[in-house]
């Protein structure tokens, strides 16, 4: 990440090209059920705009066991192997925007890219990422998060999100402090970008319904087709030709959804359960303490041992509230997608009790 954003104006839109979007569902959905991880290059321009031209992946972790006959290979394949290995991480990062820059691709790092499964990716891991994409290389750093298995229904799900200042300031500080979880991530918009040609190409396999190359090749050799002629030709369809969106079967995807959030939901119980707890604690401290100034004669002064609020919840033994914030914004996560998931759903199903009533 040697490559960084060289603009300082805070961006509200990320514009991606088509052939990165590609790039990264072809390395999302090969990679199946696994859950990869990439890097997003391009440049940030002005009013506000970060533009991402390329992606590529990041090396998967390499396996420390080796077999026999790979231990006795000699000490020529050890150093081969050696050298291989130190292009896992960041060297393999620079090494690869060092050759993209060789043949005129941008090679500035604006953010990473990783898939999830079903909206899940309210986790300390990626929050920990993305702090140091955003204090390391950029504040306009971004994760691109795209979801295969919603996409497979019909509708293409990219989301971009960075952590807003206020999560920032708070990890920065290491402070075990209150905040709301919908606060935590901040959402910017996607906006797809193809060069003209690409355009032109799209709109020449649009919805509709034209006559196969054969049936060109004899236009072209004995004249326009007769109607008659025409009919006989097998017509060959555009690109918005599938029917998986008239699919009623909506069982399936929304008990994997609520299955999801009922775990998400015993997670956030027994994180709240620590809270209990650690309240208990502080509870009978404070009155063993009381008991002790009781039997001394009844001295109200302030304890100096007795910790204040801001002092109990900075202590490592109170539980960390950032878990149960993220458990909480995940949860949120799952209910927005069940709410739009269900309004299509009762489309088709109201749509299709009038085709069965006309029927």
């Amino acid at each position: 990440m040697s490559a960084v954003i060289e603009s300082s104006e805070p961006i509200h839109s990320v514009h991606i090209d088509g052939l990165a979007v590609l790039k990264i569902v072809k390395h999302c959905q090969e990679s199946l059920p696994n859950l990869v991880t990439g890097s997003l290059l391009g440049l940030a321009v002005e009013n506000g705009v970060l533009e991402i031209t390329h992606a590529f992946p990041f090396p998967e972790p390499r396996s420390n066991e080796k077999s026999d006959l790979v231990k006795a290979a000699g000490d020529s394949a050890m150093g081969m192997d050696d050298d291989a290995a130190a292009l896992d991480g960041h060297e393999y990062q620079l090494e690869m925007m060092k050759m993209l820059r060789e043949v005129n691709v941008d090679n500035n790092c604006v953010g990473w890219y990783q898939s999830m499964y079903l909206g899940s990716y309210s986790t300390t891991s990626l929050l920990q990422n993305q702090l140091s994409y955003q204090t390391d290389l950029s504040p306009n750093a971004v994760a691109l998060l795209y979801d295969p298995m919603q996409t497979a229904h019909g509708n293409l799900v990219l989301k971009c999100v960075r952590l807003t200042p206020a999560t920032v300031k708070l990890l920065r500080e290491k402070k075990n402090l209150y905040l709301k979880s919908d606060e935590i991530f901040e959402e910017v918009p996607v906006v797809l970008k193809n060069p003209s040609l690409v355009q032109a190409l799209l709109h020449s396999v649009k919805t509709g319904q034209y006559l196969g190359v054969n049936a060109e090749e004899n236009n072209n050799s004995s004249g326009p087709l007769s109607s008659a002629a025409a009919a006989e030709v097998a017509p060959v369809y555009g690109a918005d030709t599938t029917l998986d969106r008239l699919d009623l079967s909506t069982n399936p995807y929304l008990e994997k959804h609520l299955e999801f959030l009922s775990t998400w939901v015993d997670d956030l119980a027994a994180e709240q359960g620590k809270f209990q707890y650690y309240m208990r604690t502080l509870a009978r401290g404070n009155d063993k303490r009381n008991r002790r100034g009781a039997d001394k004669g009844g001295n109200e002064e302030k304890d100096p041992s007795k910790p204040s609020a801001a002092e109990a919840w900075a202590s490592s033994e109170a539980p960390k509230r950032l878990e149960s914030l993220l458990i909480s914004n995940q949860i949120r996560t799952y209910c927005d997608q069940v709410d739009k998931f269900t309004d299509g759903g009762f489309g088709k199903l109201f749509i299709a009790e009038g085709l069965q009533k006309k029927a």
